[in-house]
């Protein structure tokens, strides 16, 4: 088990400076969670959610009340903790989940054949990450995968995986990066796992020799760039996901795939940023 630091009873899992990571101690940050969610998934991008959620201000499902909810603060804002939440990540195992309404991807992914021929390994997926746009810098990211990082030790977890998202609803507008995707970094084998049939949309849209890696890699959304240098291979097909005004495709990344050089970097206790 990896000790904790502790401070006013709460377990940091890192810092770098004003920023902490840790989990959300009670209700009530989970709350404050979930308004960052809104601030960022309605505000600035436009999604649409249920007519409860959009007349809360909160971004809001049934999964929240069983997941652990990450997350980044800036102890250096004013107020309470519930006002220095600036980034956030919700993490799912596979034991809650079989103990409630199963995982939230399953609704878009065939995951469960993956986790089928699996029985011995656990999973855990990671979902509804955001931050907010002064805090979306290097230092951030590095703190939220410090946080999974330890997390993923903490409970022996072998396999992450969960959706991550091209922005807009047409899968043809981001045709060579999804198409790299395809071609470089597919989920195969054992690893196998693909989109809905009665929703699956082709991201195999262009020929591997048309494909310029620099350029293909430049057109990534950040968190999937971040995924695959992280070691993460890619479901077949995606799902368009209307509303969020998302194109999602499905991430995989087994513990034992991650490159050295991050667990170098993070320790292999999760130590890197403990100090």
């Amino acid at each position: 088990m990896i000790p904790p630091h502790v401070v006013a009873d709460r377990a940091i899992l890192g810092r770098i400076g004003s920023l902490v990571t840790r989990l959300a101690a009670d209700p009530s940050e989970i709350r404050a969670a979930q308004r960052v969610r809104h601030n960022v998934f309605v505000g600035e991008f436009g999604a649409r959610m249920t007519p409860a959620s959009a007349s809360t201000g909160y971004d809001v499902d049934s999964f929240d009340t069983y997941c652990d909810h990450l997350l980044v603060l800036d102890t250096s804002l004013g107020g309470d903790a519930e006002d220095q939440i600036v980034g956030t990540y919700r993490l799912l195992r596979q034991s809650v989940a079989k103990a409630h309404h199963g995982f939230y991807s399953t609704s878009e992914f065939g995951v469960a054949d993956m986790i089928a021929r699996h029985p011995q390994k656990r999973f855990l997926e990671l979902g509804r990450s955001c931050v907010l746009p002064p805090y979306r810098t290097k230092r951030t990211v590095e703190l939220l995968w410090q946080g999974i990082w330890a997390y993923a030790l903490e409970h022996g977890i072998d396999v992450m995986f969960g959706c991550a998202s091209f922005g807009g609803c047409r899968p043809e507008a981001h045709a060579l990066a999804l198409s790299f995707l395809h071609h470089s970094a597919a989920a195969q084998g054992e690893w196998a796992v693909s989109a809905l049939p009665e929703l699956y949309r082709k991201i195999d849209l262009m020929p591997v020799e048309a494909i310029r890696p620099r350029e293909a890699l430049a057109a990534l959304p950040p968190l999937v760039k971040g995924y695959l240098r992280l070691g993460a291979r890619f479901g077949d097909g995606a799902v368009i996901d209307r509303a969020f005004g998302t194109t999602d495709v499905m991430v995989v990344l087994p513990r034992a795939a991650i490159s050295p050089r991050y667990v170098n970097y993070y320790r292999a206790d999760a130590s890197r940023f403990c100090g």
